[in-house]
């Protein structure tokens, strides 16, 4: 599933097509959704909370989305009169959203969910989940106190858990841990300095975003984007023990957790 980074690029190149410009085009394929017709409304705002991304309209409605595993939002340019143009994906059957304007064509691809909701009711949409680890004035202490309150639960499946802290996935979790010290496993009232590794997933979250293409490391060489995540059985980068990979959180829903077991002890 995409992380808070790639939420956050989405938000970004939606936002430079969309935004400020009346929509020419629209055309939903989503049951909630089939009868909505947008066209002429303009696009205020997009913006991404954890892995969501919201578009503000200025009649007082927002359009949010959600990739889920498969997801992609794709930009092409618009034809005459803002139209998709011959050839567009936006004719594809997994085109779930397509919206419009003199100058672009975004479309959604594979979406795994869309909804139609007024802009003041966005907060309670979000109410269950956390805090977002990339929002401005992110507050790591606060939200520190919500990972240790899990108790024996481990860290990793704590860090991944959107009702906890939002954001984070399987890259930056094991990232982040492994820079840390901290085993996946290890109980999450037992890590040390919560804040601080809250605040370094937040920071490598961010630079990411900011980087050519996406990486955890900051180097965007092919291969050398991530200490441990995807690398399995090859050696450690600090002390050259292979990398193994284990199971965080309960089946049908665990994810994989890379870790190196000579820096990140039992």
């Amino acid at each position: 599933m995409p992380e808070g980074d790639i939420l956050r690029r989405v938000a970004i190149r939606l936002s430079q097509a969309l935004t400020g410009y009346p929509l020419t085009y629209c055309r939903f394929r989503w049951p909630t959704l089939g009868g909505v017709d947008l066209t002429g409304q303009v696009i205020e705002q997009i913006e991404a909370y954890g892995k969501h991304v919201l578009m503000h309209l200025d009649t007082g409605f927002t359009l949010r989305t959600h990739l889920r595993m498969d997801g992609a939002w794709i930009v092409e340019k618009a034809a005459s009169g803002g139209q998709p143009a011959a050839g567009s994906r936006a004719g594809s059957w997994q085109a779930r959203a397509v919206l419009g304007t003199v100058r672009w064509i975004a479309i959604g691809h594979k979406l795994g969910m869309a909804d139609l909701l007024r802009t003041r009711d966005v907060g309670r949409l979000l109410g269950p989940l956390g805090p977002d680890v990339m929002a401005p004035g992110f507050d790591a202490v606060a939200a520190a106190a919500r990972v240790t309150a899990q108790g024996e639960r481990g860290i990793g499946a704590t860090l991944l858990d959107q009702r906890v802290v939002a954001g984070i996935g399987t890259i930056y979790m094991a990232e982040s841990l492994f820079h840390w010290r901290v085993r996946p496993n290890r109980p999450a009232n037992q890590v040390p300095d919560v804040p601080g590794l809250l605040t370094y997933a937040s920071k490598i979250l961010r630079r990411s975003v900011m980087a050519r293409t996406p990486t955890a490391t900051g180097d965007t060489t092919r291969g050398h984007e991530s200490l441990v995540h995807g690398r399995e059985h090859q050696p450690c980068r600090r002390c050259t023990t292979p990398i193994e990979v284990m199971r965080v959180g309960q089946p049908p829903l665990d994810r994989p957790a890379f870790y190196c077991p000579s820096c990140q002890p039992g």
